[in-house]
């Protein structure tokens, strides 16, 4: 089996870099991006003229404006970022089919297997920066065994590690000398290269590429590196020959595990996105539209459309959201969700048309979009066996359908969650015997076992009944504040507690139960509790309709 191979892509000037992309006319000129940092602002990202003039990440704005009087900067957009990032992503599924971010400035891809398609490694890694150099973006990568280890060799091969020192050469200072100089600002952080300088770690060799990086390149948070920095452990080689159990007392196990994730001594598997397949269509109107009628043509155009790509990719919309755009900015939209999943028009397009007044078109929608923002897959089924069997399989699937559209208008009325259907439950507690469950969401139980007894089509909590403490049925008994006259009682049933499951309802011990009827026509379902850890008694549990 070939050995794990992953390339670590980052961009150490992507939020500004994004924005230079549309801004053409500013290649030299300082830029930066901004973002607030509690109630003062500090610099996100630089381009590479303003990391030329002294300028990183981290820097206060203020530090940053007196160094470099003609510095441009803009705000920081966090989704704008995101967002480019996931259209990289998608970028590099042309590399390999393993692609997964790392937020906010960064990509893994597991090559393993893919290198030899584009001439080796080394090869490939040089087209994929050509590539990135051609967009206008700054890139520094890493190729190794491990995630751990190509994380850190992206960003910190070439790089020494931080002394702790404050720059002072004082063989001998005062007490008030050592702490103006614990104090002193530290340098700036290190930079990021601004060529493109690809770092590859051979197959076998991580340890040894890794060992002369500093400890911040085993993703470590700051106080931990501080900590390692002043006992002298520098670089990731110094740890390698530590006691483990030291280590982890001492910083605790996230330095032990990051340690075997870049070694391959701890599983660090790559988490790709999964793909991007969205179904959907839009149409642009030439002039805007208002009438019912001009919708309604526009959502059959539509909905044809997607039901196309739905069933040519064997999939079929569960939840359906039709947006209309007006001529003044407003976004009308409407959303429905089918009881089963389907690409048919005929069995979609009703629901639309029971929702399209609730779209408001204002002075005009010159845009529409459909999209299916859930499906799911469908197979083809093919009734087989006898003739008559075959019929019969079919004739169900018809009234399947149509109880299907059935509950579709319903729920498209009152909500799909409000519509429920009863399952079979495995137990013989009357409680626990039927299960209640979204009908939308389940199918119909194929058999329903028959109860010994018939069961009421109410039950409610046990309610108590005043009457004599005698198993056997009462002639006279009172109930919700009503006396009630016994006039037959079909039964008894027997029915035990789940030993193995301490009930609050069930400690009355073992149930006699009755089908009890009255002298007024009430038909009541009562039992007597022999009791256990509570009184016996009757007890009245539902009532037949």
């Amino acid at each position: 089996m070939a050995p794990k191979r992953i390339l670590s892509l980052w961009f150490p000037r992507l939020g500004a870099e994004r924005l230079l992309r549309a801004r053409r006319g500013l290649p030299d000129v300082p830029f930066a991006v901004i973002e607030q940092a509690g109630s003062a602002q500090r610099i996100a990202s630089v381009s590479v003229p303003a990391q030329a003039a002294g300028l990183y990440p981290g820097q206060p704005l203020r530090d940053a404006l007196a160094i470099c009087p003609a510095l441009m900067t803009q705000a920081r957009d966090v989704a704008a970022e995101a967002a480019f990032l996931t259209g990289l992503r998608r970028w590099a599924g042309r590399w390999s089919p393993l692609v997964a971010e790392e937020p906010p400035d960064a990509l893994a891809l597991d090559i393993t297997g893919c290198a030899h398609l584009f001439g080796g490694e080394a090869a490939m890694i040089d087209q994929i920066g050509a590539a990135l150099e051609g967009m206008g973006l700054s890139v520094q990568a890493g190729l190794a065994d491990t995630p751990g280890a190509a994380w850190a060799l992206a960003r910190h091969a070439g790089r020494h590690a931080a002394t702790g020192r404050s720059g002072d050469a004082i063989q001998q200072e005062a007490r008030a000398t050592r702490s103006r100089a614990a104090t002193r600002p530290r340098h700036a952080p290190s930079r990021a290269s601004t060529t493109f300088a690809p770092t590859i770690a051979p197959v076998g060799q991580t340890h040894s590429a890794i060992a002369r990086l500093p400890v911040a390149a085993l993703r470590l948070d700051p106080d931990t590196v501080a900590q390692l920095t002043r006992l002298g452990l520098r670089h990731v080689g110094d740890l390698t020959g530590q006691p483990r159990a030291a280590l982890a007392r001492r910083f605790g196990k996230g330095l032990v595990l990051r340690l075997d994730q870049a070694l391959g001594s701890a599983p660090e598997p790559i988490s790709p996105a999964r793909p991007d397949t969205a179904f959907a269509t839009r149409i642009s109107l030439p002039d805007p539209i208002g009438l019912t009628a001009d919708i309604l043509a526009a959502t059959d155009r539509l909905l044809e459309r997607l039901c196309q790509l739905l069933a040519n990719k064997r999939q079929g919309a569960r939840i359906v959201r039709l947006e209309a755009y007006r001529s003044d900015g407003q976004r009308q939209e409407i959303t429905l969700t089918l009881a089963r999943a389907s690409h048919d028009p005929a069995r979609i397009r009703p629901l639309l048309v029971m929702r399209l007044d609730q779209i408001d078109a204002g002075f005009g929608i010159d845009m529409m979009r459909l999209e299916a923002l859930r499906t799911e897959p469908l197979h083809d089924k093919q009734a087989s066996g006898h003739l008559d069997a075959a019929r019969a399989a079919a004739g169900r699937a018809a009234r399947d359908t149509a109880l299907e559209d059935l509950m579709a208008r319903i729920g498209a009325r009152i909500g799909m969650e409000a519509i429920t259907r009863h399952h079979p439950g495995n137990s013989h507690i009357p409680e626990k015997s039927a299960q209640v469950l979204a009908a939308a969401w389940s199918d119909p139980a194929p058999g329903w076992p028959a109860p010994p007894t018939p069961r009421p089509a109410l039950l409610w909590r046990p309610e108590p009944v005043t009457a004599p403490e005698t198993p056997h049925p009462p002639a006279h008994f009172r109930w919700r504040r009503r006396d009630l006259v016994l006039a037959c009682a079909q039964g008894p049933e027997r029915i035990a507690p789940e030993w193995w499951l301490d009930e609050p309802d069930w400690r009355s011990g073992t149930r006699d139960y009755w089908i009890v009827t009255t002298t007024c026509g009430a038909r009541l379902w009562l039992f007597f509790a022999h009791g256990a850890s509570m009184s016996r008694g009757w007890f009245c549990h539902g009532s037949f309709a």
